[in-house]
């Protein structure tokens, strides 16, 4: 069992943390906000005034917040990670950033002694509760493997896919792919509706067939319902696709369909919607088809 630091407990920081602690590891806790912690506290962990305060004693320190610059601030700021731990704990970024933030932060980790690894997670609300994420690491295949242990509490799937900032890399083609999908998904929804199909065994036969794919199998019946309960909501998934822009500039690399659906986020954002779920994308293409009315979606409602 190791001494865990956990810093960052949203709808997928807080069930992760809770996996650990149920593992038996002695976990100290950190947010932003108090009533995680608290719920944390009750089920076992302690909790940490400060993301140097969680990091110091641990062996793992786990970060899962928002964006690159949140990352920083926890890891390289004030009262953060870097002022308190130890040489050779190893530290885990389990957020999704932009690769050339993590490869900073992995390199004044390193200048302190502190293994890093990027280790991204796919899998969204309902993969972090069941503790069937697909976790993505980026490091060493050392440091990968003292991970595995602690990360199996956590996912179903977990691959070393190469150095510091290949799981970032990996994570933003996943995204890509995710957008994509939901986005084409939403439009077979609009197609098959306005030709009166009988939605439920038209699903059924898609998802069966070479256009099956999980966003059928997960959010076709939220989506049919307009049920746009946020699992991941629409502002993140933008923020994400900013990475993969990103990451795209860099490299030189044409992605025309994903720079397309991304204009589609920010549409959405620009319409109220960024606090659904990231299947709302399907909102967008009915107010396009002229089939929206004077909806307003709203997460929980059509």
């Amino acid at each position: 069992m190791a001494r865990i630091g956990f810093i960052g407990l949203g709808v997928m920081g807080q069930p992760m943390a809770e996996h650990l602690v149920r593992a038996g590891h002695e976990v100290t806790v950190h947010n932003r906000s108090p009533d995680p912690v608290r719920a944390l506290v009750e089920a076992g962990a302690k909790a940490g005034a400060s993301a140097a305060e969680v990091a110091e004693g641990a062996d793992i320190v786990i970060t899962m917040v928002p964006d690159s610059p949140d990352v920083e601030a926890v890891v390289l700021g004030q009262q953060g990670v870097l002022e308190a731990a130890r040489e050779g704990v190893l530290l885990i970024d389990m957020s999704t950033i932009r690769p050339d933030t993590a490869r900073k932060v992995a390199a004044a980790a390193a200048a302190r002694g502190v293994r890093f690894l990027d280790a991204p997670v796919s899998g969204g609300q309902v993969g972090a509760e069941e503790a069937t994420l697909s976790i993505m690491v980026g490091g060493s295949p050392e440091d990968f493997e003292a991970a595995r242990p602690v990360l199996e509490s956590l996912g179903r799937t977990i691959v070393h896919v190469g150095p510091v900032g290949s799981g970032q890399t990996v994570k933003a083609a996943n995204q890509l792919i995710v957008a994509g999908v939901i986005e084409l998904v939403s439009e077979a929804i609009v197609l098959l509706e306005a030709h009166q199909v009988d939605m439920q065994p038209a699903i059924e036969v898609l998802a069966g067939g070479l256009a099956g794919n999980q966003i059928l199998e997960r959010k076709a019946a939220g989506m049919l319902a307009r049920r746009f309960d946020p699992g991941f909501r629409i502002d993140l998934h933008h923020k994400d696709m900013q990475i993969i822009q990103a990451a795209a500039r860099d490299a030189g690399v044409a992605i025309p369909v994903t720079a397309l659906v991304a204009q589609m986020l920010v549409s959405l954002r620009s319409l109220g919607r960024g606090g659904l779920d990231h299947s709302a994308i399907l909102t967008l293409i009915e107010d396009l088809s002229g089939r929206g009315g004077s909806r307003s979606p709203t997460a929980g409602q059509a």
